[in-house]
């Protein structure tokens, strides 16, 4: 099967509405260019580093007038819509960085909270610590396209290798990394991730990204990229807000897996510490093993 994936690069600032309009002109430009899923990137919905600002404008998901009117959208224009994520409140002091997938129905059909949290020191004295406001979520989840299925991840997920390969062992054909790296960490890192995870679950990634200065003062590195199952990079956007698009052929899936088919080769292991333990003390583990649970909706 073929479909036309589009991926939406955004500058998303302080205002929920402003940030709104940008996605939703975006996203009509896709579905007018073919488009039948499109994904949007982390924090579409406002891109807040100060803690009272945040919390004194996101709301809970049921309330939250992006996710409505996204809805809406995908109902209207008849196609899948990928909410990168969505600052939603779940509690008066704490915060989910939440990815929705929207059918052609503007249903709800898949959610996800990002389980690793960015608590990190940057250059230059800038810190960032998501935990700080954010939940961190503790599930895996897969998604169901016509075409496949959906991974969900977010971000600094990206860093996690068992998450994906968890994720592919379920069956994910596709696996979505929204994000909003930093320019340091995005130069050094962003296109050999991507496309390693590609390569290592043999999948499609679709990784929309925040690009350029915010309103907030931080700079995103942008460069959102849709890669094939064997690495290659079939689109990349810039620095700036934008739109990318490509065509997948799901055939690809097949063709890779019968050519390097690692995912069936995964074995149980033991770890030995010979200095430290005893060998009656030794730790099971197995390739992909990270997850409390998966869910798959």
């Amino acid at each position: 099967m073929i479909f036309k994936a589009g991926l939406i690069q955004m500058c998303s600032g302080l205002d929920p509405r402003a940030n709104l309009t940008a996605a939703l002109e975006l996203i009509e430009k896709a579905r007018r260019a073919g488009a039948d899923y499109v994904l949007t990137p982390e924090m579409t919905n406002i891109f807040a580093i100060k803690r009272r600002h945040l919390f004194a404008t996101i709301v809970c998901e049921e309330e939250d007038p992006t996710l409505n009117a996204l809805r809406d959208s995908a109902r209207r224009l008849g196609i899948y819509i990928h909410v990168g994520s969505l600052s939603v409140k779940v509690s008066p002091d704490k915060a989910a960085n939440r990815s929705f997938l929207i059918d052609r129905k503007g249903e709800v059909v898949a959610r996800y909270d990002k389980i690793h949290m960015c608590d990190v020191d940057l250059a230059e004295g800038e810190s960032v610590r998501e935990s700080n406001s954010y939940r961190a979520g503790e599930l895996a989840v897969i998604g169901e396209l016509p075409w496949g299925r959906l991974g969900l991840t977010i971000c600094y997920d990206l860093r996690f290798p068992g998450l994906y390969r968890t994720l592919a062992a379920a069956g994910a054909s596709f696996i979505a990394i929204p994000s909003a790296f930093s320019i340091q960490t995005g130069e050094a890192h962003w296109r050999v991730l991507l496309r390693a995870r590609a390569i290592e679950n043999s999948c499609f990634v679709f990784a929309a990204a925040q690009g350029g200065r915010h309103e907030n003062g931080r700079d995103t590195y942008g460069h959102s990229l849709i890669v094939d199952p064997w690495g290659r990079v079939l689109a990349e956007g810039g620095a700036e807000p934008g739109l990318i698009m490509s065509e997948i052929d799901t055939a690809q899936i097949a063709t890779t897996r019968a050519k390097i088919p690692s995912l069936m080769h995964g074995r149980r292991f033991e770890l030995v510490e010979p200095f430290a333990k005893s060998f009656s003390q030794r730790e099971k583990f197995e390739d992909g093993q990270t997850m409390k649970s998966l869910t798959a909706i």
